[in-house]
């Protein structure tokens, strides 16, 4: 069977289409836009209308693609950005009218165990004992701990992400050394307080990481983020784009990506491997399974997420 999953983020707007059978996915098509919609709802506190109309037009278009490819059930989900937008209505009434869609608006909570689904199911092998997952999105980083067998025991949702560091601190290319330590502060204030329980093995997914994988290699430890960093701090996005085969719209948000994931080896260390999995394979493998709905909803008589122990999430 083939399913497709929208997830309407903070820095992108990004397809999966997949086979799935038994938990097992096999990646059809991806796309990816970068809408970029935190940096305005930051700004602003809500979607402006030209930005509703743009991402409306993404969605679309990657919900034609993914029945052209013949997905039967097209989940949209949308995360940080759009649930701190005043005019989510907006947005929802807008998509849905377009394409006959339905956006599931994820909570923090969702959204920390769907990613951990997405990042544990599709790791190369198997996976035992408890796993820490963190996923660093434009606009928030969540961190789940658990394990396969029995899920997430542990969450936590942190409002700081790379699109919203790099536009409140980051302004030159690349970074000055100010910008940095005023960025590096802001990160340490927003992990303040945040303790995981221990793990065994920790994974990251999202742009981020994948991008910050390409600059020092398979696994992140606080030496090779740190030389990522260095590069990043002396070379031009445009540099780093061509050379190390990263979006030209990503390279700028490395730095920041770079920097939460400095801080998260502080707390999780001493290494991080990068996953592929996340939200959207989450929320296909589960309505492969019979725990979501086709609309993205969890289905009737399912608990959508298991019993979670949380700290309060800081602030930036």
């Amino acid at each position: 069977m083939v399913y497709a999953c929208i997830d309407i983020g903070s820095n992108t707007t990004r397809l999966l289409v997949a086979e799935c059978r038994d938990g097992k996915l096999r990646e059809l098509a991806t796309q990816r836009a970068f809408t970029r919609i935190g940096k305005v709802v930051s700004a602003h506190g809500h979607l402006p209308a030209e930005n509703v109309v743009e991402t409306t037009e993404v969605v679309a278009q990657q919900a034609r693609s993914a029945r052209e490819l013949g997905a039967r059930d097209v989940a949209v989900v949308a995360t940080a950005a759009v649930r701190e937008a005043t005019n989510q209505r907006e947005l929802i009434e807008a998509v849905g009218l377009a394409t006959g869609l339905d956006i599931e608006v994820l909570s923090d909570e969702e959204e920390a165990r769907l990613a951990f689904v997405g990042a544990t199911k599709t790791l190369p092998t198997p996976v035992s004992g408890v796993v820490a997952v963190i996923d660093i999105g434009g606009g928030s980083t969540e961190v789940a701990v658990g394990t396969l067998a029995g899920g997430v025991s542990w969450w936590n949702s942190v409002a700081i992400g790379s699109g919203m560091l790099s536009d409140a601190h980051l302004h030159s290319d690349p970074p000055t050394p100010d910008e940095l330590r005023a960025a590096r502060d802001a990160v340490s204030l927003a992990f303040e307080g945040l303790a995981p329980p221990p793990s065994e093995r920790s994974v990251a997914v999202g742009g981020s990481a994948r991008s910050v994988r390409k600059l020092v290699g398979q696994e992140l430890s606080s030496g090779t983020v740190a030389r990522a960093l260095a590069l990043l701090a002396s070379t031009p996005a445009e540099a780093v784009a061509e050379r190390f085969d990263v979006a030209p719209e990503r390279a700028p948000l490395l730095p920041a990506g770079a920097l939460i994931l400095d801080e998260l080896l502080r707390r999780l260390g001493p290494r991080i491997a990068v996953g592929q999995g996340g939200v959207r394979e989450g929320i296909i493998i589960e309505i492969e399974g019979g725990r979501r709905a086709p609309s993205g909803a969890p289905s009737s008589g399912l608990d959508g997420a298991r019993p979670l122990a949380s700290v309060t999430s800081s602030e930036p």
